[in-house]
């Protein structure tokens, strides 16, 4: 009897292929339950079953194209859960696009306001994803910046920019190649930095300071999976060429900026030199993401000088229910400190050995606790930052006491009325020994919105 039921199943897909759909699916759906009444032959009914299972994904796959055709456009939606090799979903989208062409962005601007000094409102930046796929295994993926409202925003070093540009060359699990100009794979916000993908209204200061977010370098890199569950990404790039001191003595809230300043990103680049990066991710507990990342440039150029510098983090995301923690630690040094203090354009006669810090964010979903379809996260965020905590000073004459780690308290909460859409409100509370023993602090309440598509 299962035989036959089975010869007659097989009758009915080629029916369903030249004729109506959903009249064949109902009778499989009948045949499979004949099945179960006429024997106990498990193995052939879980072979019906599958059959069923394909056809329905076959009916959704042709409503689709149907839907396309009607339109004329064929469109892929942003899926806030798909990550692609670290990335944030709206630059994942062009890896699961319908079509060849996927275009996506995100968005944010913000108000805010510091207790005792100025307000501001700005446009902060605005992204298009452009991404081509040329066949299955080779794709372009490009991101362009917007930032600080355009390029009118003249004095402030907003600009215009490629933030990434380069080709995919996908194998197999195992190993992908990626060349061109791409988001460096270190820290947590580098490769997500879209705005629903962290609490606070702005980036943490470690991703800028220590971890100079956005950073982009050109090169090649290979990723995939060493085994299920634990990733890995290694890149040979163009190296930073870091700075000897380029913050003038002031409020230690006035970080220097050695490691910033010297990102190479996608402009001219004169007689670059290579840097070594590795990094390793375990995902195999649902909900965790833990790794660590290192960066080696054994010849960094700093004006006529070289130096080795080397970078690390260490790195932690996990979600469980409505409760989300994720945070970092970094550390940042090189050598040859006294011979870039000396450099004669310097004229702070001193250079930075050594960084350091790191953050720590804890929020939880108040609405998981209802039916409700939006989300609202309460978060408290502490961050320490030390851009110069180990210097070399050719000058006697100089107190960098007030260089101190900037300690900085958040407290807010995010609305998502949509996945894709965020509101945020926040309020930063930094203070080190300098601002302390000067009777200051520096409050600052901020809002905002932002956006991914």
């Amino acid at each position: 009897m299962i035989t036959s039921i089975i010869i007659i199943h097989k009758i009915t897909l080629g029916i369903i292929k030249m004729k109506n759909i959903k009249l064949s699916l109902a009778l499989v759906s009948i045949l499979t339950i004949s099945s179960s009444a006429f024997g106990n032959d498990t193995a052939d009914i879980a072979e019906l079953k599958q059959q069923v299972k394909e056809l329905q994904e076959m009916t959704q796959v042709l409503t689709d194209e149907t839907s396309d055709l009607q339109t004329g456009f064929n469109y892929t939606t942003v899926d806030s859960e798909k990550s692609y090799s670290g990335l944030g979903p709206a630059a994942s989208k062009v890896y699961y696009s319908k079509s060849p062409l996927s275009i996506g962005g995100y968005g944010e601007m913000y108000y805010a306001n510091t207790k005792g000094g100025d307000s501001e409102t700005q446009v902060k930046r605005f992204i298009t994803y452009f991404g081509y796929k040329f066949s299955d295994n080779i794709i372009l993926n490009t991101e362009i910046e917007y930032e600080g409202g355009g390029v009118t925003a003249s004095g402030s070093g907003d600009e215009v920019i490629i933030e990434f540009m380069y080709l995919d060359f996908l194998q197999n699990k195992n190993f992908n190649a990626r060349v061109g100009n791409f988001l460096m794979p270190v820290g947590l916000i580098n490769e997500q930095h879209e705005p629903t993908l962290f609490t606070t209204v702005q980036r943490p200061k470690t991703s800028y300071y220590l971890i100079p977010s956005t950073w982009h370098e050109s090169g090649v890199m290979a990723y995939g999976n060493i085994v299920d569950g634990l990733e890995y990404k290694a890149a040979v790039t163009s190296a930073l060429q870091t700075k000897a001191d380029s913050s003038p003595k002031g409020s230690s809230l006035d970080k220097p900026k050695w490691i910033r300043s010297g990102r190479g990103g996608s402009f001219e680049v004169k007689n670059p030199t290579a840097a070594f990066t590795g990094r390793v991710d375990y995902t195999g507990l649902n909900g965790l993401m833990v790794g660590a990342s290192i960066y080696y440039a054994p010849s960094s150029k700093i004006e006529d000088l070289t130096a080795d510098v080397f970078m690390y983090d260490v790195h932690v995301d996990y979600k469980i229910n409505g409760f989300r923690v994720y945070g970092l630690y970094t550390e940042t040094s090189r050598n040859n400190a006294t011979n870039i203090a000396n450099i004669s354009t310097n004229t702070t006669n001193s250079a930075v050995e050594k960084a350091k810090g790191g953050y720590l964010n804890a929020s939880f979903d108040v609405l998981s606790l209802t039916s409700s379809q939006f989300k609202l996260p309460i978060f408290i965020q502490y961050e320490s930052v030390n851009a110069r905590a180990e210097v070399v000073n050719t000058s006697a004459n100089t107190n960098y006491d007030a260089y101190d780690a900037v300690n900085t308290t958040t407290v807010g909460m995010n609305f998502f009325p949509h996945e894709q859409v965020v509101l945020k409100l926040d309020y930063a509370m930094a203070d080190n020994s300098y601002l302390t023993n000067n009777g200051q602090t520096e409050d600052t309440a901020s809002v905002s919105i932002g956006f991914i598509f």
